[in-house]
């Protein structure tokens, strides 16, 4: 995966525009452009930061092969010169990013981009694609989790996944997310993530009978032996033939049985029967699995009324986040350099959400020293630095008379380097240190705003000299 050389995997325009600066002679212009989002998928409370090992990997191969020369040179439209140039091009811009696995919130920058104009908007769309798509599963997956109420969950989505690199990458971030393990097997080969899986009802029909397939698929794995008990009847067949293997090929041989597994009917009412039945058999330690078309609000509610699922197999609507499949990540200009000095750069709108703040710009998350937990974040210009040791004000950018004092904080830095001048100066942390990292962070985070419903709205605020320096814009972009 690795290997392949997606340099030309970008929207046409960020190439035109290239030409474009090339030709005007402003190519070196020194350029700033942040990645954001302005809304969190499925109305929840905070996303999480996925896909900056790919973004690394990506940027490090950043470059046009002879074939990208000659397919533009077919297109008739850009001159030598710059074919030239793209020919010897290398990525010299710094970069700076908020790690895997971080919670974030709407409108503050997540990516950081500065250096030469064509470059830092040429890798516009694979930065958005890759955050994108990763930041959207790894924030599902994390909501089926918390639904779960401590229980695995496992990531069984490869082939319902929109494409092969959804598969695979969507098993990255769903892990990063907080599933235990997944179903696509080249993503243990690639990530270390561990690969789960047992039988499908095919195994079950090649068979004479239920009870044969049963029987056979024990004998052959003993240690580890989950069986899927709805091919014919859940109750009547499935579990009285799943307690009769289990007794005449697990337990003879040492070994207890490790689980059964509905994938069809009503979840509730067939786990509690099914929970009773191996209870009486001896089988309290045999785990219930469910799978079939899960999702946050269905674990939920089959929890709520008490069903005995130990753990979860969640496929298609996690892998594609069916509820809201688009993460809307955006990457705007926000400055540039002019004779030595930095240009702050707005976009305006009739829509208030899409007004950005401009400026090179750095993230503090504050958190309360006593709880740990998070209060709220606040971007300020890059050269300011927030004194922890004196109470500092934060106001509402939009609402500016809803203003709190705080104190007994620690702030702390969510930007950090990934590229100098196009070198990497990133050590990315195993997937395994990623999901840790996620699993730490989101307790960080008030139960209010992990809320699937209503969350409470996590304060993302603007310092006050961010604050002057846009509406300052506003006034003089304003009309007359």
């Amino acid at each position: 995966m690795n290997n392949m050389n997606l340099t030309m995997l970008t929207d046409f325009y960020e190439i035109t525009m290239a030409n474009g600066y090339f030709q005007n002679g402003w190519k070196d212009k020194t350029a700033y452009f942040d990645m954001f989002f302005r809304k969190v998928p499925d109305n929840g409370g905070f996303a999480i930061m996925a896909g900056v090992e790919q973004v690394i990997q990506y940027l490090k191969n950043l470059a046009f092969d002879k074939d990208d020369i000659e397919y533009l040179r077919s297109r008739k439209q850009f001159g030598e010169d710059f074919l030239e140039y793209l020919k010897n091009f290398k990525f010299n811009c710094d970069v700076w990013a908020v790690p895997e696995g971080t919670p974030i919130f709407p409108n503050e920058p997540v990516v950081i981009v500065r250096g030469p104009v064509i470059e830092a908007q040429f890798i516009e769309t694979m930065v958005l694609l890759t955050i994108n798509h990763q930041s959207l599963i790894a924030t599902k997956a994390n909501r089926i989790v918390r639904a779960a109420q401590g229980r695995e969950v496992m990531e069984f989505g490869s082939r319902r996944a929109q494409g092969y690199d959804g598969a695979i990458y969507g098993a990255r971030a769903a892990y990063i997310g907080g599933c235990i393990g997944t179903a696509c097997t080249i993503a243990e080969k690639e990530f270390a993530i561990p690969a789960i899986g047992t039988m499908a009802h095919s195994w079950i029909q090649m068979f004479n009978s239920e009870l044969e397939a049963f029987c056979l698929y024990a004998r052959t794995y003993p240690d580890n032996c989950t069986l899927l008990v709805d091919t014919y009847n859940t109750l009547k067949s499935g579990v009285p033939n799943a307690i009769r293997a289990f007794r005449e090929e697990i337990v003879p041989k040492g070994f207890r049985p490790k689980a059964i597994r509905i994938d069809s009917g009503d979840i509730t009412y067939l786990s509690k029967a099914a929970r009773k039945m191996l209870d009486e058999a001896g089988f309290q330690d045999c785990r219930i699995v469910a799978s079939n078309s899960l999702d946050e609000f269905i674990i939920r509610d089959i929890l709520s009324q008490g069903a005995e699922v130990d753990l979860f197999g969640v496929g298609e609507r996690l892998i594609t986040s069916r509820s809201e499949p688009v993460f809307g990540g955006v990457y705007k200009l926000v400055a540039v350099e002019e004779e030595g000095r930095l240009i702050p750069k707005i976009k305006l709108s009739e829509n208030v959400g899409k007004v950005t703040n401009p400026g090179f710009k750095q993230v503090y998350r504050l958190y309360d020293r006593v709880s740990n937990k998070a209060i709220a974040d606040v971007l300020t210009l890059n050269d300011e630095a927030i004194d922890e040791n004196r109470p500092y004000e934060i106001f509402d950018p939009e609402y500016t008379w809803k203003r709190k004092t705080l104190t007994g904080f620690r702030a702390q830095k969510l930007l950090v380097p990934i590229f100098e001048k196009g070198k990497c100066v990133y050590e990315s942390p195993s997937t395994q240190q990623i999901k840790e990292f996620c699993r730490a962070q989101v307790d960080t985070i008030w139960d209010e705003v992990k809320r699937f419903e209503n969350p409470h709205k996590y304060y993302v605020d603007l310092s006050k000299k961010l604050w002057d320096i846009k509406q300052g814009l506003l006034q003089d972009y304003s009309v007359k």
